[in-house]
């Protein structure tokens, strides 16, 4: 893309970054009160009968995973005007998912800066492994590779695996904001928790908030894979790198049907967000829809979404995800 497209494409989706208050108040409000409601509701119906808890449970995750969106967006500095106050959104909301803020908004962003960069992939991001580094890996780190990117392993464990390990600890390079970021995350979810557990019991304390963790967090590990993960998806050398392209052609516009879309918080629109982040979720689509370049990207039904799972590695030689078959056959006897 020349430089004054470029330059004229920011231009154009700039009118856009900005935020709203009253959608934003109306979006947490049809959000967290009906997520409160259902939990509360939840609560009452297990005295009639468990699976009516496990029932509403599974519709609450409806609503976690629209408050993964508000804190996604607050962690950008889109949701609200003052940074200070997507600040306390953030903290609030990643309670609520069990998302630290700091260390969360740190390594989105540098998702955002590095997407798509073959020599920068690493944070913030779903393992991928190219041809030539699954060529040249030890047998282990194949078999740790091939474990990871196992639908099962991905999104079944993986929710657990994300809210119970991953999101609890902190990377060696953290600062003590982060840190204690961290760690006060930890300590309120587990007296919070802790104390409903004691008081509530195992069975009821499972019925209420587990479907609700697990639905939503496969939900979210599951668009977050898609949005990068499909045939032609863009991945560059640092030379070649470039920004806009990144945005463009590494991220899907994942077409959902209406209701999907509004459960998502229009997150499908992939494209116009990593173009600016800024936006918030309830002006991507808007934006997707008045800026006529956005609308060449990557488009994704459901059906072809479901074939992405079958895509293992990254073939840097035509610039296209392969499957374990396809490098088997190709490239297996040459390496």
């Amino acid at each position: 893309m020349e430089k004054e497209k470029k330059k004229q494409l920011f231009k154009n989706v700039k009118p856009f970054a900005k935020t709203n208050h009253k959608k934003s108040a109306i979006q947490i409000m049809n959000t967290l009160l009906p997520l409160a409601i259902i939990l509360i509701a939840s609560l009452l119906l297990f005295q009639i009968h468990w699976s009516l808890a496990v029932i509403s449970s599974i519709i609450a995750s409806i609503f976690l995973v629209r408050t993964f969106i508000i804190f996604h967006d607050a962690c950008h500095g889109s949701y609200l005007k003052k940074q200070s106050h997507n600040k306390i959104l953030g903290n609030i909301t990643g309670f609520l998912t069990f998302f630290p803020y700091e260390r969360w908004r740190r390594e989105h962003l540098i998702h955002h800066a590095e997407n798509g960069n073959l020599e920068k992939r690493g944070t913030g991001d779903i393992w991928v492994m190219t041809v030539t580094e699954y060529s040249e890996a030890t047998k282990f780190k194949r078999l740790c590779y091939r474990i990871y990117r196992n639908p099962f392993v991905m999104f079944v464990i993986g929710p657990f695996f994300l809210v119970f390990v991953s999101n609890r600890f902190n990377v060696k390079d953290a600062k003590m904001k982060e840190r204690i970021n961290t760690w006060a995350n930890n300590v309120l979810l587990l007296l919070v928790y802790g104390g409903l557990f004691y008081l509530l019991g195992p069975a009821q304390f499972l019925a209420v908030f587990l479907p609700m963790v697990f639905i939503s967090g496969m939900m979210g590990i599951w668009l977050f894979y898609i949005q990068h993960t499909f045939e032609d998806s863009y991945f560059e050398e640092p030379s070649e790198w470039d920004y806009v392209k990144a945005a463009i052609d590494g991220s899907s516009y994942y077409k959902l049907p209406k209701f999907m879309q509004w459960v998502t918080g229009n997150i499908g629109y992939h494209h116009v967000h990593h173009l600016n982040p800024r936006i918030p979720n309830y002006e991507l689509e808007t934006t997707h829809e008045n800026v006529t370049p956005l609308q060449h990207a990557t488009t994704i039904s459901i059906a072809e979404s479901l074939k992405s799972l079958k895509y293992k590695l990254y073939d840097e030689s035509r610039k296209r995800f392969i499957t374990f078959k396809e490098y088997t056959r190709q490239y297996k006897a040459t390496y």
